[in-house]
């Protein structure tokens, strides 16, 4: 989501973004809100339940595979390996704490613990993110990585054991998104950006909207959020390993098609790529507060009229949130230099 985080490699040579990228992370975080944002209104619609549906079909994997590919540089060397504390375990913990002592405001749970074993709400992604890079090595070392890494997630979703620590069943079953993006190639973005796919994304889109339609009374949302294995859901042991694969595969067609609709020129909002880190991690804030202060509660907010008005009013706040004043004022929590933490590193000239 940010370009260290979620994008680029940390890398100390400067190098010129590509705006594809900061586009798609754009518009990927602005999914991801309104997401959130329709979440209390599914129940009354099933026309937002479907769209809800396909959103969460492939707007964390598109961040995914984004993520692994910008990953591909990760070697384990002592800047990289302080830019994973700085960048992920430094804002792992102050959000933690701090949607821990949120949520026992707006939940009124005065008790909840602060406990950094059992991400709470979005955190799962940075601690995600952090074991995904860190055996970055190893999968650049197997031989079939995705088809491996697929297995890995089919076989949790068999593995209720697996418990809520690190929230591992997300880190184990988003895994293959992340080690295909680190298998890919700057020539496998430009075939989906042709002008044939572009043309094909539209309909398949359309396609999978319908589909979803038809699917919301028959499948539970929770298959795509991959955070409980195939007992804990009430399914059969079976279903976990076909539902995976099968969500692994329509996610893959989504996202090649959400990243062909990706502008690849400079836009208003491509400036906002950078920041979207921020935006991922505050836009919970509000998500969380408009439930407990009653935004939800008017019958209006439930039909089309109060659809359209949180979709508006979530893609608004999470824009501002990427904004560069926001990352100014909170760098030092979000991406902290942390100098005094770390022992300096001999020059090539003194080790030489």
């Amino acid at each position: 989501m940010h370009d260290e985080h979620l994008a680029h490699p940390a890398t100390a040579a400067p190098r010129e973004r590509d705006p594809f990228f900061d586009n798609a992370k754009y518009l990927a975080i602005v999914l991801v809100a309104v997401g959130h944002a329709w979440e209390p209104l599914r129940a009354g619609s099933r026309s937002v339940s479907a769209l809800y549906l396909l959103v969460y079909a492939f707007h964390m994997p598109a961040f995914i595979v984004v993520s692994g590919y910008f990953s591909r540089n990760f070697d384990a060397s002592p800047g990289r390996l302080r830019r994973l504390v700085t960048g992920l375990v430094v804002p792992y913990v102050v959000f933690e704490t701090a949607y821990t002592f949120f949520t026992r405001w707006t939940d009124r749970v005065p008790d909840r613990p602060v406990s950094l074993l059992d991400p709470l709400y979005l955190t799962w992604f940075l601690v995600a993110l952090f074991v995904w890079r860190l055996t970055t090595p190893l999968w650049q070392r197997v031989r079939h990585p995705v088809p491996v890494a697929l297995a890995v997630a089919m076989l949790a979703t068999l593995t209720p054991s697996i418990g809520d620590d690190l929230d591992l069943q997300r880190v184990l079953q988003f895994l293959p998104y992340f080690v295909l993006g680190l298998t890919l190639k700057p020539e496998h973005f430009r075939l989906v950006r042709r002008r044939a796919v572009r043309l094909l994304a539209g309909p398949v889109f359309a396609g999978a909207l319908v589909a979803a339609y038809w699917v919301v009374p028959r499948m539970s949302a929770a298959w795509l959020y991959h955070r409980d294995s195939a007992q804990e859901l009430g399914a059969p042991a079976w279903s976990g390993p076909v539902m995976t694969s099968a969500a692994f595969g329509c996610s893959l067609v989504l996202v090649g098609c959400f990243l062909a609709l990706v502008p690849g020129r400079r836009t208003w909002f491509t400036a906002l790529g950078a920041g979207t880190l921020y935006g991922y991690l505050l836009h919970g804030f509000l998500v969380q507060g408009a439930r407990s202060w009653g935004w939800y509660g008017p019958a209006w907010v439930h039909g089309p009229l109060g659809a359209a008005a949180a979709t508006l009013l979530a893609a608004t706040a999470v824009t501002a949130l990427c904004t560069p004043p926001v990352r100014r004022a909170l760098r030092y929590v979000v991406e902290p230099e942390l100098r005094w933490a770390f022992r300096r590193e001999p020059t090539r000239a003194v080790r030489a």
